[in-house]
């Protein structure tokens, strides 16, 4: 087995500490590093001093062996990461001329300005016997050296620019470390809270030593991470499949993809596959559905539409909800969100119609209590009604109803062969 090597990330700049930022690097650099198996130990913010971030960095090379910074490459007069960590190792900074020409590139062609000012220049001074990161979307240039066996590496700060030289640059000089090949899989799950799922797979996690099984909580779902060390991918493949196929039988369909980016696009997928349209009806989810729907590139081949009827007058009006059920059920109800659902499927003409009606809060509405909600499928074949209530806050009452009803498309889709 290879060495085992633990980072910390020092992101820079005082606008995160302030809060006008919000560090999104370090969440990102975090979860691409776990991916190749390194664990972060730390994370370090650090205002736009040379003193504090030379005193991090100090602290930071006598507990890590791999120390990744964000932000402080650029061009103006508070930019000191490249200086300051030069002189925390002892190195010297080398101008690079064919850097200082792709500034001017950059300039001319991308940006369309005519001459570049001379600050810019200071970005083409680097560390010197570093490996250079060239960066293809901006103009600061990232690297990386080693020195005293700990690995630096320098990135830049616009989120952009930071996730797409760590994935072209970073990456490869982090896989070189070792000779192993670290390989992941993340399953995906909804509907069931990540105590619940550690609970049944406790017994599993603490058997296994490689591959590795991990949850994750996410807002409305949990990931489970299965990760091998092998000699290639291949190899660390045959590793994870019996894995991954042991957890998808103790856990069963609550897993709705592996790898997928999200759970619509995963019902997309679905939909597409099986030739089948969808359509909404929203109340208290306002639109949430249709609009993580048509997030998706190429949505209209499934997505046919969807109507946001927050008020009882617009559910009688656009989807047809009788006015007298609305008054004696009330618009929070199984009945109700069954008939939104019907209506929706006649306005749209979809094969699946989803409806949602609940009580996001802060008030009730004197028969239910606050984070009710009737979510409800229609299919030519009926109409199949889920009462959830489980969730507080408007903001998770409404994702959940979201995700809820997502899933009831997903689960019958899946049992429905239009092929």
């Amino acid at each position: 087995m290879g060495k085992h090597y633990c980072a910390e990330i020092i992101s820079v700049g005082t606008e995160l500490l302030l809060g006008s930022t919000i560090n999104t690097d370090a969440a990102d650099v975090s979860r691409y590093l776990s991916e190749l198996g390194i664990n972060v130990y730390y994370h370090t913010v650090v205002g736009d001093n040379p003193e504090r971030l030379a005193a991090a960095v100090l602290l930071a090379r006598g507990r890590a062996d791999i120390i990744i910074t964000t932000g402080g490459l650029g061009p103006t007069c508070d930019d000191l990461t490249k200086q300051t960590l030069a002189s925390s190792f002892g190195r010297r900074l080398i101008f690079h001329e064919e850097l200082a020409e792709s500034m001017r590139r950059y300039f001319r062609e991308v940006i369309g300005a005519g001459e570049m000012t001379e600050n810019n220049l200071q970005q083409a001074f680097l560390p010197e016997g570093c490996e250079i990161f060239h960066n293809e979307w901006g103009t600061a240039p990232g690297c990386a050296f080693e020195e005293g066996g700990v690995h630096v590496l320098m990135l830049p700060g616009p989120p952009r620019e930071c996730n797409a030289m760590f994935k072209s640059c970073a990456l490869p000089y982090l896989r070189r470390l070792s000779d192993e090949t670290i390989f992941s899989h993340t399953l995906h799950i909804v509907g069931v809270g990540e105590s619940a799922i550690e609970a049944k797979l406790r017994e599993l996690m603490n058997s296994l030593s490689n591959p590795t099984l991990a949850p994750y909580a996410k807002e409305g779902e949990v990931m489970l991470r299965v990760t091998a060390k092998a000699g290639s991918v291949a190899e660390a493949e045959e590793l994870l499949e019996p894995v991954t196929r042991q957890v998808r039988e103790i856990l069963g369909d609550v897993v709705y993809g592996m790898d997928v980016p999200s759970l619509e696009k995963a019902v997309f997928d679905l939909l597409l596959e099986k030739k089948m349209t969808l359509c909404t009806a929203e109340s208290c989810t306002g639109g949430l559905i249709a609009k993580r729907m048509t997030d998706i590139s190429g949505a209209s081949a499934v997505f046919l539409g969807g109507a946001v009827t927050y008020s009882n007058e617009s559910k009688t009006a656009i989807l047809g909800v009788p006015r007298q059920l609305i008054e004696e059920k009330g618009a929070v109800s199984e009945e109700v969100a069954r008939e939104m659902a019907i209506g929706a499927r006649r306005v749209f003409g979809a094969e699946l119609a989803l409806s949602t009606t609940g009580l996001a809060g802060p008030e009730g509405d004197g028969r239910n209590p606050v984070g009710t909600v009737f979510v409800a499928l229609a299919t030519e074949d009926g109409v199949l009604v889920r009462r959830l209530q489980r969730a507080v806050g408007r903001g998770r009452v409404r994702l959940l109803a979201a995700n809820a009803a997502l899933d009831m498309a997903r689960r019958f889709a899946q049992i429905i062969d239009k092929r």
